[in-house]
């Protein structure tokens, strides 16, 4: 699976987020599970997206964005919240998809304590890290071996995938790479 993987994630980031929609992420944090079916994701080009942060090229704080397809890029929002992406395409490219929400499958009672609440635990990026343990330590691990981990659907079902402009920002605003799975 992991050359299966490492092919489907070095495509195009526009092509390839989509195709994350209905994946399986999970966490091993702390010793404890959880995992999530994917449900939204957000594309971000590299040099050639100026919403991106590998635009400016790397910096300490994006280095991992610049990795090998399957590297996971954590970041800090707004000094608040971690952000958890999948690095895809060849090394040096910093090109990435934003996890921004999914359904809880494993570990749904962790989740509700690292979050303080039984709602909510994972429609956004930073709701997503906090229910999964998911913090910055994470950053430049691997997601085909490491703690946190993206794993094929566990079922094929109908599904149809929205194309929206991306969410909080201010620039690419016109790209329609905001991917958001509806089940049916």
């Amino acid at each position: 699976m992991t050359a299966g993987l490492v092919d489907l994630l070095s495509r195009p980031v526009s092509v390839v987020a989509p195709d994350l929609l209905g994946w399986r992420l999970s966490s091993v944090a702390g010793g404890r599970i959880t995992s999530i079916m994917v449900t939204e994701v957000e594309a971000y080009g590299g040099s050639d997206d100026p919403a991106s942060h590998a635009y400016r090229g790397p910096t300490e704080r994006n280095r991992s964005m610049f990795g090998t397809a399957g590297t996971l890029y954590v970041y800090r929002s707004y000094g608040i919240h971690w952000c958890a992406n999948v690095v895809t395409g060849p090394a040096g490219d910093g090109r990435a998809i934003l996890l921004r929400a999914g359904n809880p499958l494993e570990g749904i009672p962790l989740m509700t304590r690292r979050r303080g609440r039984a709602d909510h635990l994972v429609d956004g990026p930073g709701k997503l890290c906090q229910a999964m343990g998911i913090t910055g330590d994470h950053d430049g691990t691997s997601l085909l071996d490491g703690p946190i981990r993206l794993l094929p659907p566990a079922e094929s079902a109908a599904r149809e995938v929205l194309a929206t402009p991306r969410i909080g920002i201010s620039k690419s605003t016109d790209r329609l790479w905001r991917f958001t799975l509806r089940r049916f």
